[in-house]
């Protein structure tokens, strides 16, 4: 018993893997979540259900899924274009006031063209206004991103709002939110209620399900309540608009501000000139190109001669973190509106100026500006001569200060030595020319923190600079630093005066103890190597070549640019009269050498060089002159607060100076190699087949992996196995290699696994087959539902960050360029020989859009199309009649042809368009992409009442090839037969017409089918035709054929914008036959052909049956026919010939008659009029009998009453 108790006690294990099962056998009830502790009461208890329920989410969850695209929103994105749509007086005038007041705190007095308006940190907004006009409400639908559609609810929809949707399903369905106005009209709640329900069930029928109606109750002091308006812009801020096809392809500018640049002498002697216009806006869409082709929509077609980015007039607000924007960053635009006491006209700007004592006004200490240039310029209390007489500049450190009259004598001493000249613009010429004698001064100038003072000195080309610097580009700052000093363009006479000493066109530095040469560009955007100069020269005033510089310059364009400017300049004169091209150094030399001959080599050298530089760049040619802003770093010192010194060690901070110092394709021949020696033979020995090449590239090598491809193969006849030894192998082989030195080095075995070589047929095909099955399983195999359209949705994610990735880092003068003016950025486009017209009846309130085409959309052809007429028009489209189509940015007038195509893909011509069937359209038209909408209607003016849109369709393609035919019957008549073969005749008119048809079928009206054999000589155009079966002499015969119809080459542009104000929305072009006959009251004379002719036939008598006597004899009595011959004609009755007496007797009668028939009818009347008397007595008696009787009731109630009242008091007591 001791043993037993001294025994230990079991102890469980608390850890291990039989603890671990015993844990997950018996887990703790607190751990376990409901669902796991009674999963019976999570089942599903109601299968159908349940998958109502899973059906639903699912339906949900793919509603919200559209197909993915690629964003290409640029980071700065253009403001939203909101049109105010609806028929007049409805409120939209009253509700962009109401909107633009709770964005910027300002009321507009006048709403003239687009208001641009800053609604949020990272959204601007555009407000139009639609007028009443077809034409507008085109030009809208398809520029706008939202559509705020206002409907009178008092009166109900109209006309106007429903040919708005229409026109906007067709040209890509913008984001639409209803508003309802004029609730106030409603005294009645119940009826309001009733109207709003009415009005958004047929609202949601037009746009979707489910679409947003704002209702605007009523109006305080003329207008909308601010909590009704606010929560109206809260629910624009944060809308997501969806992109639209045509937009993404095609871009476009809603054009704010336009202005007449033409000359105005130009225009005083031509009144009706040309003109040439300027104007502005947002790029919107996709990237817009210089001198690309655009339409003016109610224009024509135009080619953009200049397009410049200008700042942004409503820029974003900063990218500080805050909740609200501060009032100043709520910003407004509206050049036509009047907003900041600037209004924009067609020919004048007129400026606010505020009233005599506005410029009297104190400035307060925090509005100084920081700048001390635009302080000075501010405060002006001197002439302007005097301050430039007083004025003084310094270039650089550790010099002295340049005065007026420095400048003056440097210009007198430049004048005396004749070197004075005019530079003119290159026209994309990049041929380099010969030069001129031009001399150049220089400064010995020593970089601040340079440690070669001693060695390295910079060489300064002064020259003139003369070029036109728009209003725009001088409110910039245009200092550019570079390494020694900076380069400025003023525009005081001062500064031009001494352009030629100050102005730096290049800048050359020169090593003499090193062979490399130390690179310094004016503008630090790119660097050009200069030639070395000998230091003699360069005491002797340095005397250098420009186009010897220009040899070995970068691709850099604006100094590019400059260096075809100088040498154009400094050539003018001598490239006509010179012939050979010698260098500058060899005339300008001091020492001299007049021989000619004296040396030829060196002259056969340098000409060789200048022919190896002359050539064309061709990215001028193609994107045009670019200026380029090095945007570099702001350093400490700066000069005058114009200048900026940019120190030697810049070039170390800033990759892209060093990296581009060289330009790898030009051929720079100044240093020459040697080819004799063998040290430079080797360094080109493996260009050449017979030099060592890699073993990737070998020969034997490359045959090797052609002989690879077609891998192992066994020879089913003999049973041999043939292995491919190719690079597989190899890197087989390499693989295993670094397996087992990483095995090694970790002190494991290391397993040699098997070659390709090595592995049996099975092997390899086992192996195959496991690669095929990952593919497989990676291509096909789902992790989720959502698997294949998040991957999607990530591909376009990824696409979008490459391509902002591409020109992100990239100076915008250089990337417009390359990609053209991107979306978001403020451009002035001039447009050249556009009617006077145009800017002579500028209406505002009109939009002018500027919608940019692809190569091939500025072609006319034919297109096919897909058109059906608008359920809701009255009439009946008919082929041949003018139709006004709007179609991508255009609208234009042409004349289409309607077919249908048969199962034999015959395309049939229509008369007219069918009732409730689509057909085909074909007409002259601009080349437009396949699946464009089209909108289709035959007039603009609104003075006729009803539905105006008269089709809808789709572009198809673009065949010329298409052909229309029409169906052609010919008729003929046999006039001799001869068991089945005919001759028929008035068919055709000759036998070449005939043996043209030989062959073809023709067919009775009976049925009976036929063919056209041969032509007959007489008479003429008659044939011989065989039938299936004899036919008659009365039988006619016709041939089915089709007759090919050409489409009418007419197409014409709506010029709505050409006309006055008061006309533009009555433009009439091409009119209809029967308008024209209406107009001019004609009846139309029917055509013969089209006429029912009377058909003349003889008159057919059939024969009598004649039955023989015998078989008569022989027939029973009710078959034998019973003849009866023909009674004669009863003899005609004796007029009746009254006597004198008789006749008077007879009147007598009659006179007695008719006395009896007028008692009769008086009889009559007076027994009406008794009746009606008797009747009227009776109703009066009635009435008093009524009246008592209701009366006597009353008192026997009363009376009633009271005894019912006794006998309920007497059973209470």
């Amino acid at each position: 018993m001791e043993e037993d108790g001294n025994q230990k006690k079991h102890r469980k294990r608390q850890a291990g893997p039989k603890a671990e099962k015993k844990k997950a056998k018996n887990k703790h009830q607190q751990e376990l979540t409901p669902q796991q502790r009674n999963p019976k009461a999570f089942a599903i208890q109601h299968a159908q259900k349940t998958a109502k329920l899973i059906r639903r989410t699912q339906d949900i969850k793919t509603k919200k899924q559209h197909i993915p695209l690629v964003d290409r929103t640029p980071l700065e994105p253009p403001p939203i274009v909101i049109a105010i749509v609806g028929p007049p007086k409805v409120g939209k005038s009253t509700l962009l006031q109401c909107i633009v007041k709770n964005f910027t705190k300002q009321r507009l007095a006048n709403v003239q063209g687009p208001v641009t308006v800053v609604s949020g940190k990272t959204r601007r907004l555009t407000l139009m206004e639609c007028n009443n006009d077809i034409n507008s409400m085109i030009d809208l639908a398809k520029v706008a991103d939202l559509v705020l559609l206002l409907v009178d609810a008092s009166f109900g929809f109209e006309m106007e709002t429903f040919e708005f949707l229409n026109i906007c399903q067709v040209h890509g369905f913008p984001r639409i939110m209803g508003v309802l106005t004029h609730l106030d009209a409603f005294k009645d709640n119940k009826q309001m209620r009733k109207t709003k329900k009415r009005l958004k069930h047929r609202f949601w029928t037009e746009v979707y399900q489910g679409a947003k109606l704002f209702y605007l109750s009523g109006m305080v002091n003329e207008e909308y309540q601010k909590t009704e308006v606010h929560n109206l812009c809260r629910f624009i801020s944060v809308m997501k608009f969806r992109p639209l096809q045509w937009r993404l392809t095609h871009p476009y500018i809603v054009v704010d501000r336009i202005e007449d640049i033409t000359d105005p002498e130009t225009i005083r002697q031509k009144p009706k000139c040309d003109r040439k216009l300027s104007m502005y806006g947002y790029v919107r869409g996709t990237h817009l190109k210089n001198h690309s082709m655009i339409h003016l929509p109610g224009c024509g077609d135009y080619s953009i001669s200049d397009m410049q980015s200008l700042p942004d007039p409503c820029p974003m607000p900063d990218k500080e973190k805050k909740k609200t924007l501060h009032i100043k960053e709520r910003l407004i635009y509206a050049p036509m509106s009047g907003v900041g006491g600037v209004i924009y006209d067609k020919d004048a700007v007129y400026i606010d100026l505020g009233g005599s004592h506005s410029l009297k006004q104190n400035v307060e200490e925090n509005d100084v500006p920081m700048n001390e240039l635009v302080a000075s310029l501010m405060n002006v209390n001197n002439p302007l001569d005097q301050k430039m007489g007083t004025s003084q500049m310094t270039l650089f450190s550790n010099t002295a200060p340049i005065t007026e009259a420095d400048i003056e004598e440097d210009s007198e001493a430049d004048d005396e030595e004749g070197i004075a000249r005019v530079r003119r613009s290159a026209e994309f010429n990049d041929a380099a020319a010969t030069n001129q004698k031009q001399e150049k001064q220089t400064e010995d100038l020593v970089f601040d923190d340079s440690d070669e003072e001693d060695e390295s000195f910079n060489l300064f080309s002064n020259s003139v600079k003369n070029q036109t610097v728009s209003s725009s580009e001088r409110t910039e700052n245009e200092s550019i630093g570079s390494e020694s000093g900076s380069d400025s363009n003023s525009d005081s006479d001062d500064e031009e005066t001494s352009s030629k000493k100050l102005k730096l066109s290049r800048t050359t530095v020169d090593s003499k103890a090193s062979d490399s040469s130390k690179i310094v560009d004016a503008n630090v955007t790119l660097s050009s190597i200069g030639k070395n100069v000998d230091t003699t020269d360069t005491l002797k005033g340095l005397k250098f070549d420009n186009s010897n510089s220009e040899t070995e310059d970068s691709d850099d364009d604006i100094e590019e640019e400059e260096d075809d400017e100088n040498e154009e300049d400094e050539d003018s004169e001598e490239e006509e009269d010179s012939g050979e091209d010698i260098s500058d150094e060899e005339e300008e030399d001091e020492e001299g050498n007049l021989k000619w001959k004296a040396n030829l080599a060196a002259a056969a050298a340098e000409s060789f060089k200048k022919r190896q530089t002359e050539r064309i760049n061709y990215r001028k040619l193609i994107y045009g002159k670019v200026e380029e802003d090095k945007e570099g770093e702001e350093e400490d010192d700066e000069l005058g607060g114009l200048f900026k010194v940019l120190k030697k060690k810049d070039e170390k901070n800033n990759p892209n100076i060093s990296a581009n110092m060289t330009d790898s394709s030009k051929c720079v021949p100044d240093k020459l190699q040697s080819w004799e020696l063998e040290e430079i033979q080797d360094l080109i020995r493996d260009c050449f087949v017979t030099g060592n090449w890699d073993k990737s590239e070998d020969a034997k090598a490359l045959l090797e992996q052609d002989d690879e491809l077609f891998g192992d193969f066994e020879d089913l006849e003999t049973g041999e196995i043939h292995h491919g030894d190719g690079e597989d192998d190899v890197d087989d082989d390499e693989e295993n290699d670094d397996k087992e030195d990483d095995e090694n080095a970790n002190g494991e075995p290391s397993v040699r696994k098997k070659t390709k070589a090595e592995k049996t047929a099975m092997e390899r095909r086992m192996e195959k087959k496991k690669k095929l099955k990952e593919l497989f399983d990676n291509e096909y195999d789902m992790k989720g539902d959502n698997e294949f359209y998040d991957n999607w949705k990530l591909a376009n994610e990824e696409q979008a960050k490459l391509n902002r990735a591409e020109f992100e880092n990239m100076e915008d003068s250089l990337r417009v360029g390359y990609e053209g003016f991107r979306p978001g950025m403020y451009v002035r486009v001039e447009l050249d020989r556009l009617p006077c017209e145009l800017i002579n009846n500028f209406d505002a309130t009109y939009p002018l859009i500027l919608g940019g085409q692809q190569s091939v959309e500025g072609n006319i052809g034919y297109v096919q199309t897909r058109l059906k007429k608008h359920r809701w028009y009255k009439k009946i489209l008919k082929s041949r009649n003018p139709l006004i189509i709007s179609l991508g940015w255009r609208r234009f007038q042409s004349i289409p042809l309607y077919s249908i195509q048969d199962h034999n893909f015959r395309n049939r011509l229509l008369k007219y368009t069918p009732q409730h069937l689509h057909c085909h359209a074909c007409f002259w038209g601009p080349i437009t992409p396949q699946g464009t909408g089209l909108l289709a209607v035959e007039s603009l003016t609104g003075s006729e009442p009803g539905f105006r849109i008269a089709a809808t369709g789709v572009v198809l393609e673009l065949d010329k090839s298409m052909q229309i035919v029409k169906k052609l019957k010919l008729t003929g008549t046999p006039y001799k037969i001869y068991k089945k073969t005919a001759f028929v005749q008035g068919m055709f008119n000759s036998m070449l017409e005939v043996t043209k048809f030989e062959g073809a079928k023709i067919r009775t009206v009976s049925g009976i089918r036929g063919q056209v054999k041969k032509a007959l000589k007489t008479p003429e155009g008659a044939f011989r035709a065989t039938f299936e079966d004899k036919i008659l002499l009365s039988d006619i015969v016709f041939m089915r054929t089709w007759y090919p119809v050409e489409v009418p080459q007419f197409y014409a542009t709506v010029t709505s914008l050409l006309l006055p104000p008061a006309e533009k929305a009555a433009w009439v072009g091409m009119k209809t036959l029967g308008q024209l006959k209406r107009e001019r009251s004609i009846m139309a004379p029917p055509k013969e052909d089209s006429l029912y002719k009377p058909v003349e036939r003889k008159k057919r008598y059939e024969p009598t049956l004649k039955i023989p006597k015998d078989l008569q004899k022989m027939l029973p009595f009710k078959d034998t026919p019973k003849v009866l011959k023909a009674k004669e004609d009863p003899y005609k009755r004796v007029a009746v010939i009254l006597e004198p007496h008789e006749a008077k007797v007879n009147k007598m009668m009659k006179m007695v008659q008719n006395l009896y028939r007028h008692k009769l009818k008086s009889d009559k009347m007076r027994m009406r009029e008794r009746v009606s008397k008797h009747q009227k007595e009776m109703d009066r008696i009635g009435v008093i009998k009524a009246r008592k009787q209701k009366q006597v009731k009353k008192d026997i109630y009363r009376a009633l009453g009271k005894l019912q009242k006794k006998n309920e008091k007497y059973k209470k007591d």
